[in-house]
C-alpha cells in the first residue's frame, strides 16, 4: 500500500507499531525508539489526517484505486480559470494599483485597491493571465462594471 506523506509518495514499511492511548493520543516504536503522537485533523472520509509527531505537524494521505484511477484522468489537477479583464464591482476610486503591464498574474495576487463608501478593496485575481492594459490611474473614480484592467 502506498501512501502520501507530506505530499510524497511513501510505500508501505515494517518494523513500526503504534500503540493508542485513546482516540487522539499514541505512541509509535521504530527500531526501540518511541515517537510521541497526536492526531491533528481528521478526515478520514478523504482518507487524510493531520497528525503531530514529536512536535513536527505531517499531512498524511492514503492512496487508494480510485486516486490512480482520478489521477491518470488527470481530473486531480484544479482548474485554472484564465483571465480576460477585471471589471469594477462596484463604483469607488482606485487608490492603488498592485501591478504592472506584462506582469503574469495567478490566483490570489492583488490587482489593485478601490475605496468604496470609507472601506478600501483589495481586489484580487480569481485566476492567471498576463496584463495587457491597465485602464485606471491611481485617484480615478469608477463606475460598477467599468474595465480596470485587461489580460493576454
Amino acid at each position: 500500500m502506498n501512501w502520501i506523506f507530506d505530499g510524497k509518495d511513501t510505500p508501505t514499511s515494517g518494523g513500526a507499531a503504534i500503540t493508542w492511548h485513546d482516540h487522539r493520543f499514541f505512541d509509535i516504536t521504530h527500531n526501540g525508539v518511541v515517537f510521541h503522537g497526536e492526531i491533528m485533523q481528521d478526515k478520514s472520509e478523504n482518507h487524510e489526517l493531520s497528525i503531530k509527531i514529536n512536535h513536527r505537524v505531517f499531512q498524511v494521505k492514503r492512496k487508494g484505486e480510485l486516486d490512480e484511477i482520478i489521477a491518470s484522468l488527470g481530473f486531480d489537477k484544479p482548474k485554472v480559470r484564465k483571465l480576460k479583464e477585471l471589471v469594477a464591482p462596484m463604483p469607488g476610486r482606485v487608490t492603488n494599483i498592485h501591478i504592472v503591464l506584462g506582469q503574469t498574474i495567478n490566483p490570489g495576487d492583488a490587482i489593485l485597491s478601490l475605496e468604496a463608501m470609507k472601506m478600501e478593496n483589495v481586489l484580487k485575481a480569481e485566476g492567471i493571465g498576463v496584463v495587457s492594459a491597465v485602464n485606471v490611474q491611481q485617484g480615478d473614480v469608477v463606475d460598477k462594471g467599468m474595465v480596470l484592467v485587461s489580460f493576454e
